[in-house]
């Protein structure tokens, strides 16, 4: 570790806020091909987990359809230090796991999906629409926690993901691509997040 690596970490141990409990990053299957990509979303776990994080979400953003079984298998495979749940597209099983990865699965077709399963129990009869609140939604999504901190490497823009989770998230964006993310990147984003004044929508 180098000496600015070493500031960063000491900056990061002596902040009187705490780190992000839930950590998300948004990469992208262009990501996923470059050399190396696994081996730094391995070094990743080890930063997010060694820095205070309980749960990781991993929202990769899909072009092609037709590597969705691939990345599936090979994210499956990765050397992760905590359990992980590997959901794709159709899937609405939900991610139940301190590591969690979302393959395609964009935030709108996943709200859609739960609004249609809350329409469904209406016209059985099994919910009061009266009843019906935020919880309601949130139970019935694959990825139903929200992160304190949603990075997003290699351009100032979300994708279509967690939408409903993330709306009380911090976002950090950085134009740092994921072959080139190192833990001095990752310690910045975690600093940014505890030099802020969370607010959760007030």
């Amino acid at each position: 570790m180098g000496l600015y690596d070493t500031y960063l970490a000491i900056r990061h141990r002596i902040h009187e806020a705490d780190p992000p409990g839930h950590v998300a990053v948004v990469i992208t299957e262009r990501d996923l091909l470059e050399q190396g990509a696994y081996d730094t979303l391995e070094r990743f776990f080890g930063w997010a987990f060694g820095r205070g994080a309980d749960r990781v979400t991993v929202l990769v953003s899909v072009l092609d359809a037709a590597v969705v079984e691939t990345l599936e298998r090979e994210l499956r495979r990765v050397d992760a230090p905590r359990p992980v749940a590997v959901r794709g597209p159709g899937d609405t099983e939900r991610a139940d796991a301190p590591i969690q990865v979302s393959i395609g699965l964009g935030g709108k077709r996943e709200f859609a999906e739960a609004v249609r399963e809350i329409a469904d129990d209406v016209a059985t009869g099994d919910l009061d629409p009266d009843a019906i609140d935020e919880a309601t939604i949130s139970e019935r999504l694959v990825f139903p926690d929200e992160p304190d901190l949603l990075i997003k490497t290699g351009a100032e823009r979300l994708s279509d993901f967690a939408i409903w989770q993330s709306v009380y998230s911090e976002l950090y964006f950085t134009d740092v691509n994921w072959r080139d993310f190192r833990e001095r990147d990752y310690l910045r984003a975690v600093l940014d997040y505890q030099n802020r004044k969370r607010r959760f929508g007030t």
